[in-house]
């Protein structure tokens, strides 16, 4: 193989990999380079760490013809001898590379991807770590299935691209952990503007959106008598019976407020208003079927567990507020002051969930007339709308 060509490649690395727009990309790409160079890999995968709540890392697997497959490494309870049984783990925690030359009848099978490996004809396993400038250690796995394994000359290959391919690994890593805490914290939709550049105070857009508020009924009581920790367990139960069907049904969470959740359905074109008044309807009857569910299980801390949900659509000012260089972006409005004053409403009557007359318009019998009332800060009466079904 050509040293001057396998430089071109670290030359493609240092500039950054620009060709591949995305990570799994950049692995295919990288990989068929190297095989153009005459480096005889049969499978690569690359495992890095993130920062997200649910998951560990994300691994990219490259096969020979097959091309590259991203998978999610969930959390699971820490288990130390479990992870020094792993290969990748085996190689962060070291920082140190491991080779295995499986063609050799007495080469050690000491981890359990060796065995999975061997099946599949490889011949040798080089394993390296990939330091970030930060000290993170993340994980490369080289494989070949020729019959006696890698040249001294193609392990030295694989070594002068690993650094390269650490620093844009990092970079892509950077961005990813970006995006999993914008949309943790504020949503798809807002972290999108905010990688976008719309960071200034003041930079608002009006848009037309159906409005979520919900609450829980009776959470002051609860947290008199509920432990505070208990109480956090309870909430997330709670919005765990929200928030998947929001976003399912195409909504963003902009806000919880202790036990209350604003949420907005955003609208494109007017065309769209019916069906995205229904989508937040159908989010609000699997929220409501859910809170049912968790006080059905017999728990004593979940049996008194209860929803109330206000319904409105109109138009939303939707962007920065704060003060000095802390915003949060958010909506706001009198439609979200309507929906606020409807959510109480449903209190009131004892209603799950309830909407205003401009949201009922576009949904027919699934609603029915609840009567006007008089609503604080509203001129005239508001006519109220309730589920059919709870009559």
């Amino acid at each position: 193989m050509s040293s001057e060509n396998i430089t071109s490649v670290v030359d493609w690395l240092i500039a950054g990999a620009r060709s591949a727009p995305d990570a799994h990309v950049v692995l295919g790409e990288l990989c068929e380079r190297l095989r153009a160079c005459g480096l005889p890999l049969w499978r690569v995968e690359v495992f890095v760490r993130t920062l997200h709540p649910d998951v560990v890392g994300r691994r990219f697997r490259w096969q020979a013809d097959h091309g590259v497959a991203v998978s999610s490494t969930p959390f699971s309870p820490p288990d130390p001898t479990e992870n020094r049984a792993s290969l990748i783990e085996r190689v962060c925690a070291d920082g140190l590379p491991i080779r295995r030359q499986l063609f050799h009848a007495n080469c050690a099978v000491d981890f359990p991807l060796l065995r999975e490996l061997r099946d599949e004809g490889v011949t040798d396993v080089l394993a390296t770590p990939l330091v970030f400038t930060d000290g993170d250690i993340h994980a490369a796995i080289w494989t070949t299935r020729e019959p006696r394994g890698f040249r001294d000359e193609q392990v030295t290959a694989i070594e002068t691209i690993v650094s390269p391919l650490a620093r844009v690994a990092e970079v892509r890593a950077l961005r990813r952990t970006a995006v999993n805490l914008l949309e943790t914290y504020v949503g798809g939709r807002t972290g999108e503007r905010i990688l976008a550049g719309q960071i200034r105070r003041g930079h608002t857009e009006a848009i037309q959106a159906a409005i979520w508020l919900s609450d829980m009924r009776g959470f002051t009581a609860l947290s008199d008598r509920v432990a505070p920790r208990a109480m956090i367990d309870i909430l997330n139960r709670y919005f765990d019976c929200q928030v998947p069907g929001i976003l399912k049904h195409g909504g963003e969470v902009l806000k919880f407020m202790g036990d209350g959740l604003l949420a907005m359905f955003p609208i494109q074109k007017e065309s769209e208003t019916e069906k995205v008044c229904s989508d937040a309807l159908a989010a609000g009857l699997e929220a409501r079927t859910r809170v049912r569910e968790i006080n059905s299980t017999g728990s004593e801390t979940f049996k008194d567990i209860r929803f109330g949900l206000a319904l409105h659509v109109g138009e939303v000012l939707y962007g920065n507020i704060g003060g000095g260089n802390r915003l949060d972006f958010t909506c706001i409005g009198p439609a979200v002051n309507l929906s606020a004053r409807l959510e109480k409403i449903a209190a009131e009557l004892g209603r799950t969930v309830v909407t205003s007359d401009a949201f009922a318009k576009h949904l027919g019998s699934q609603l029915t007339p609840l009567g006007e009332f008089t609503v604080r800060g509203f001129g005239g009466q508001q006519m109220v709308f309730g589920l059919t079904d709870e009559n």
